[in-house]
């Protein structure tokens, strides 16, 4: 389906994805190899939306596993409904009662009952998660990981053993191997360190910032009522915010929001007025702002700044 890196751009530059050669390169030897591949960077620069373009690229299922503390085998693989259980349990009760009926022991009334209980522990009471999901989908899929540095190391360590052979094996059922093998797209923000071991078994890429030609670029793409020139201005100005020690520094969606509010506000030009009505759809934190505005004034060779008060 695709033969060069070329045709994974093109496929991706369809869906309005912007890939540099390296992210083209590794999604196709992801695809060719059959390998996970896991993007890192920093939050908002486009890892997720990567997956999810690809399935739709390539005409796929997504499936989405949200990585959080806590997150355990239970709500990422399956788990048995216990309450559909009991409510047939109920229904069945007088069936029941006809197959204990001429029970003489309390044993013998055990064994006939577990006799029964491929009835209760069937995949009609399975309740699957991602996981499952997307290994038991008849059709193909794009598996998302997103955010595995959220998920504590034992969730990362059980996941390990699933993504090697895309099956799992259910103690009342028995082994469920993949109807057909997901491509899985695994991301991380960078928050904690993730194991050698996770990494061996995946494709790396790192996809950072933008240039502001790229980022110039995704605005143009994304937004195309802004004008190029307030456009620029905008995406310079974002540039000049992540060269500042930030608590958090702008993500790439977050100057999508900003070009889409100048749209909406009609504006023609990033004067002092502007930025400072609007400098919060970009920071996130009171003492990023105020480290901003300090800042701003040093742009107005572009055009843009804020003037000292």
């Amino acid at each position: 389906m695709f033969a060069t890196a070329q045709d994974v751009h093109n496929a991706l530059a369809e869906q309005r994805y912007i890939a540099s050669a390296e992210i083209s390169t590794i999604v196709l030897l992801a695809e060719k190899l059959g390998k996970p591949l896991l993007a890192e960077g920093p939050a908002g620069v486009g890892k997720t939306e990567l997956a999810k373009v690809w399935a739709a690229a390539t005409g796929r299922d997504l499936i989405r596993l949200q990585c959080y503390e806590g997150l355990d085998e239970s709500k990422a693989l399956y788990e048995w409904e216990y309450a559909k259980q009991m409510l047939y349990t109920q229904l069945l009760r007088d069936k029941l009662a006809d197959v204990l009926a001429d029970a003489r022991t309390l044993t013998e009334a055990a064994d006939r009952l577990a006799a029964e209980e491929d009835v209760f522990f069937s995949e009609r009471f399975l309740l699957a998660r991602p996981l499952l999901r997307a290994i038991n989908n008849d059709r193909p899929t794009v598996l998302l990981i997103d955010e595995i540095d959220r998920a504590d190391a034992e969730f990362e360590a059980f996941l390990l053993e699933v993504l090697s052979d895309f099956q799992v094996s259910i103690p009342e059922i028995g082994t469920i191997v993949a109807k057909q093998r997901p491509a899985v797209f695994v991301t991380s923000n960078n928050t904690r360190e993730l194991s050698e071991a996770l990494k061996r078994r995946c494709l790396y890429v790192y996809i950072d910032y933008p240039t502001v030609e790229e980022e110039l670029r995704i605005v143009q793409l994304k937004v195309p009522e802004l004008g190029r020139r307030l456009a620029r201005q905008a995406v310079e100005a974002v540039q000049a915010l992540r060269k500042l020690d930030l608590k958090k520094k702008p993500s790439v969606s977050e100057t999508l929001d900003w070009a889409r509010a100048l749209v909406t506000l009609n504006a023609k030009n990033l004067d002092p007025e502007l930025l400072e009505n609007t400098l919060t759809i970009l920071l996130k934190y009171e003492a990023d702002v105020a480290r901003a505005r300090h800042m701003l004034h040093n742009l107005g060779g572009n055009g843009h700044g804020r003037q000292n008060r």
